[in-house]
């Protein structure tokens, strides 16, 4: 009876080494501090009717950000623990983490840095602009929207559930390749928190990303075609067409993984029949369009990026919307790069080695109509442009060198080594961080009101190169001299200590840069008067996301625009803005029937973690039942009456206009870190000084 009841849950599964006892202690101290301060202000109702079961989805994306922005710390610690350990396991000393603890860490990191930071920030970033783009009030369907974000938000308590239970994560390299994740070699829960995290929070991508499909084909604005649309939003949709592709793939190939685990099948086992290549191939098919699914919406945004900032139209529209296309297609044709060392034969390595270098090809189009763009311009070197500019030289490096691994000879050497990681880290930080970083610093004032410190924006920007550099550049020089990947301890003789220091080094360099990024959006806060968009446009922009308030109102558009060209809010700011005509306007109804789902999912991964399968059907039958009753809900939506628009956007010029009136004068210079800091101490004095935590 405990057995069906608990399955294989018991008292070793509570918190018992230093790692857990601490991360435990550490997510609960932070609960008990959300669940106070929320309690002390009497911001429950607040938050669960404005934020948590709204559909808008500019607060989901915000909402994306935010916890993006924890799962960043949260996954980078994860990389300063790594480098630790390598700098100082040489010889006799063993480090301060054992074998098995370094491939955990080394697991989540990429787990959570993939899944829960690139994927949640490009997710919030088109829930945010794309609608605005477009012309859209909202998605195609905003409950599809709200679900798909709770479900990525199960996945990231489901990655962290091993703290409390459990006491280990998976040990296997983020991709969990058979047969090391199989039963044999992983007999603990740690494989299955790894499965089930993917899973919950790969359902939710893939539900998103066929809303975002059909949002951007069936609801941009009248005269909007697809070749009229914005490049971000051009990327969005490349991107948006390849996740719906392969992620069902993902959510297949670990639900086979699953099934040997649990129910003893041999679909990755040679000894029962089965076949690991077939896992390696499978993961693939998904993994490397994966990178891909990250960085095309970064360049379409870099392409938005350097023509608002070089005052011209991007040189050549059709080569820039033909190069995404081209990568996105290509994308899915050069997975079986990542095995040439597998014995798959001289003739497909030849293809897919073909297919990786002609792959390069649409990526330099759009680089060279970048820099096209760039001639002749008169180029603002803002921080979104400095991101930009960041990001050609640090993805040059990683896009050379995936040329080089492109040819088999070269990849039998350098495969298994820190040159192929190096690689793949100059792609990723350097393609999707950096597009990411220069996107919310470009959009920051349409999202939160007020333009992004530049001053200390640049202190961050620079440490993130610096620290890059530090980190990366001496892994390309240890892949080459023969460290391979996964190695948590090796020979004084290898020469390779100095350059495993340097990495910590780089690493402690990056982490100040996180540093200020947060300094930067408090010291923004701060200066919020002065820094103030009360235009909607503070950069001269050239869509239509620049042609709403600042931020955006909750229905986007008073009245959708009509479009005639490409640049369509530049061509309305040169003929002359219309007035508006207001008309009705049907909106969807906020609905806590995602939290429901999410929940239950998360039970049900929970239940086949520890193999309490009465627990996951209930759950699953709990699905199916919150899904029914939301099918067949008819009251979805209100409609706002053309007056009530009138009288909101009335009373939003009203208030725009006073907020213009006490707007501090703009000095120039932005508040710099000696600045903030008298600031902050001179408020904690005030605070110690007048008592004032006695009304806390």
């Amino acid at each position: 009876m405990k057995e069906f009841l608990l399955g294989k849950l018991d008292g070793h599964a509570l918190p018992h080494e230093w790692f857990t006892i601490g991360g435990s202690v550490a997510f609960v101290l932070l609960g008990l501090f959300v669940v106070l301060v929320l309690t002390r202000l009497k911001r429950w109702k607040w938050l669960w009717n404005e934020w948590l079961t709204s559909v808008d989805p500019k607060k989901i994306g915000i909402m994306y950000f935010l916890a993006a922005g924890f799962m960043l710390v949260r996954g980078g610690l994860d990389a300063i623990m790594i480098w630790l350990q390598q700098a100082i396991s040489v010889d006799g000393s063993q480090g301060y983490l054992s074998a098995d603890h370094f491939q955990q860490v080394f697991t989540a990191h990429g787990n959570i840095m993939v899944f829960f930071v690139a994927m949640g920030f490009i997710f919030g970033l088109i829930n945010y602009i794309v609608p605005l783009q477009i012309g859209a009030r909202d998605l195609a369907s905003p409950f599809l929207n709200t679900l798909g974000f709770w479900l990525y938000i199960a996945g990231i308590l489901m990655i962290n559930m091993f703290f409390l239970l459990g006491g280990e994560y998976a040990a296997t390299g983020w991709l969990a390749v058979a047969p090391l994740s199989g039963p044999e070699f992983s007999p603990g829960v740690g494989v299955d928190y790894l499965i089930w995290s993917l899973q919950i929070s790969g359902v939710g991508t893939t539900l998103g990303a066929i809303n975002f499909i059909m949002t951007i084909l069936k609801m941009r604005a009248p005269g909007m075609t697809l070749w009229k649309m914005p490049l971000f939003t051009w990327g969005s949709l490349c991107s948006m067409i390849m996740a719906a592709t392969v992620f069902p793939l993902l959510t297949a190939t670990l639900f086979l993984l699953f099934l040997d685990r649990s129910f003893g099948t041999h679909f990755f086992t040679t000894g029962g029949g089965g076949d690991p290549m077939m896992y390696t191939n499978l993961i693939w098919m998904w993994g490397h369009p994966e990178v891909y699914i990250l960085v095309i919406p970064a360049y379409g945004l870099f392409g938005e990026i350097v023509s608002t900032f070089s005052r011209k139209r991007v040189a050549s529209y059709t080569a820039n919307v033909l190069g995404l296309i081209g990568v996105s297609v290509f994308a899915l044709s050069v997975w079986l790069h990542h095995f040439f060392t597998m014995g798959a034969g001289a003739d497909i390595n030849s293809f897919f080695g073909l297919m990786t270098i002609i792959i390069a090809v649409p990526t330099t189009v759009l680089v060279f109509v970048w820099i096209a763009t760039m001639y002749k311009g008169r180029i603002r070197f803002t921080n979104p442009m400095l991101w930009f500019l960041g990001f050609m030289g640090v993805f040059a490096t990683g896009g050379i060198s995936g040329v080089m691994l492109g040819f088999p000879p070269a990849d039998f050497q350098l495969h298994n080594s820190l040159f192929l990681v190096a690689h793949f880290h100059s792609n990723v930080i350097g393609g999707v961080l950096f597009g990411i970083f220069a996107g919310i610093t470009y959009w920051f004032p349409k999202i939160a009101g007020f333009k992004l410190n530049q001053r200390i924006g640049r202190y961050a920007f620079w440490c993130w190169i610096a620290g890059f550099c530090l980190s990366f550049i001496p892994m390309y020089i240890l892949g080459l001299m023969g460290a391979t990947r996964r190695l948590d301890h090796y020979d004084s003789s290898t020469g390779w200590q100095p350059l495993y220091v340097m990495m910590l080094v780089g690493g402690f360099v990056i982490a100040t840069g996180v540093a200020l990024q947060i300094v930067q959006i408090i010291a923004s806060a701060i200066e919020k008067r002065r820094l103030r968009d009360t235009t909607g446009d503070p950069w001269d922009g050239r869509s239509l996301e620049w042609a709403t308030p600042s931020p955006a109102p909750f229905y986007n558009f008073a009245a959708i625009p009509q479009v005639t060209s490409r640049d369509a809010f530049w061509e309305m700011k040169k003929q002359g803005l219309p007035k508006p005509v207001y008309e009705d306007i049907v909106m969807p109804k906020n609905t806590a029937a995602g939290i429901y789902i999410s929940i239950l999912a998360f039970l049900a991964g929970f239940g086949f973690v520890w193999d309490i399968f009465w627990l996951a059907g209930l759950s699953i039958l709990g699905i199916i039942i919150c899904v029914i009753v939301r099918t067949f809900n008819e009251h979805t939506e209100y409609t706002i009456p053309a007056a009530e628009v009138e009288k909101l956007e009335e009373a939003r010029a009203r208030a725009t206009k006073a907020a213009d009136a006490h707007k501090v004068a703009d000095t120039g210079e932005d508040m710099g870190l000696r600045e903030f800091i008298k600031v902050v101490l001179k408020w904690a004095w005030d605070v110690i000084r007048n008592k004032r935590w006695r009304t806390w």
